[in-house]
């Protein structure tokens, strides 16, 4: 029996685009759906004419399930989205799906159809997350008798972008804590080699240790807070007093050396201040968390606390934590400031100056 060959790409892509444009003829037709027909015609123009086509059932791939052979009259199209920047070459197919009474008293419902966002395999979470867009409190409000699809889909592409930001996040960290730990596990076996008679550390050796990383600094003394924890993310707060602006960069740059600092995911947001003769010198700088470096640069302000670096280092631990991460890099700061005795009379920072763990 003769069978016609299979359809090129070319030729479904096509196909795709007469059966939709049938189908947006046809609602154009019906007066209660001619906002429904604008609406698809918005977002072909908006994500591309091959973005948007008919759904296709999944138990009958060479049928489209057509707006007028559906016995529950749902219109049923999906749409492919990229992600938000810099993940645009990672897409999500989209189902949405319009019951009859849409838009007049009905909202349109979404669901997410690919299986996986890049290489990560989508779960419960964001399946539940994208079916309850219109439903939810934390989802998208709809108005009676107006269109929001599109509403519904930017809403879904910022959360499937979040969703495969923290995977990456996820898979970050595991990745520097199975190197840190094996790193860890190497530096204790080639203790246990070197030296048969006694495993202590001893207290010159601690000593030692502390001078050769103060050398680095060519003088300047790094005092770190102890770390703040909050679902998994961790905030560590550093602090040195600087003479000159010229030492800023060395100091970002000794610890940016350290691989353990410079692999979390904000190595160092940073503030300074520094009076240089009757020149008050001050800048910050945000590393990619957004607003966090002028946060630093504020609390330095309020504490009127002049010839100092403050640091925080954010190692994300997959959970977004919203405005209270700014609370724990504040935090974090103060803490280092308070052991390094910046916010002391001299007489108390002098005291407290033994007490902080030096770095």
């Amino acid at each position: 029996m003769f069978s016609p060959p299979p359809s090129s790409p070319s030729s479904t892509s096509v196909n795709d685009a007469e059966e939709l444009a049938a189908l947006v003829q046809k609602l154009f037709h019906n007066p209660d759906k001619e906002a429904v027909a604008s609406e698809i015609e918005v977002l072909q123009s908006i994500y591309g004419e091959n973005a948007v086509k008919l759904w296709r059932s999944p138990t009958s791939p060479n049928n489209r399930r057509k707006n007028h052979e559906n016995c529950d009259d749902t219109t049923r199209y999906e749409v492919e989205l990229s992600l938000l920047s810099p993940y645009e070459d990672i897409s999500v197919r989209i189902l949405v799906s319009l019951p009859e009474a849409y838009p007049v008293s009905s909202p349109p419902q979404l669901q997410l159809l690919s299986r996986y966002v890049g290489a990560f395999g989508a779960d419960s979470g964001l399946f539940g997350s994208i079916l309850r867009t219109f439903i939810s409190v934390n989802g998208v409000d709809w108005t009676a008798d107006s269109v929001c699809v599109f509403d519904g889909l930017q809403s879904v592409v910022e959360r499937c972008t979040a969703w495969y930001e923290n995977r990456l996040s996820a898979e970050k960290a595991g990745e520097l804590l199975r190197e840190d730990a094996k790193e860890q596990s190497s530096s204790s076996t080639d203790t246990q080699t070197s030296d048969t008679n006694d495993h202590r550390l001893l207290p010159e050796d601690a000593k030692s240790i502390v001078a050769s990383m103060n050398t680095l600094l060519e003088g300047l003394e790094l005092f770190t807070a102890e770390p703040i924890a909050d679902r998994k993310s961790v905030f560590v707060g550093r602090a040195c007093r600087i003479s000159h602006p010229s030492e800023v960069p060395l100091v970002l740059s000794h610890l940016m050396a350290d691989r353990r600092i410079s692999r979390a995911a904000h190595p160092i947001i940073n503030a300074w201040r520094c009076q240089a003769g009757s020149v008050l010198h001050q800048d910050n700088d945000d590393d990619g968390e957004t607003a966090a470096g002028g946060r630093l640069a504020h609390l330095l302000q309020i504490l009127e606390v002049n010839n100092v670096l403050v640091i925080v280092t954010r190692y994300f631990g997959g959970i977004h934590l919203g405005p209270d991460r700014f609370k724990h890099i504040n935090q974090a700061a103060r803490n280092a400031l308070d052991i390094g005795g910046f916010l002391d009379s001299p007489a108390e920072s002098a005291k407290k100056a033994g007490r902080g763990k030096k770095h």
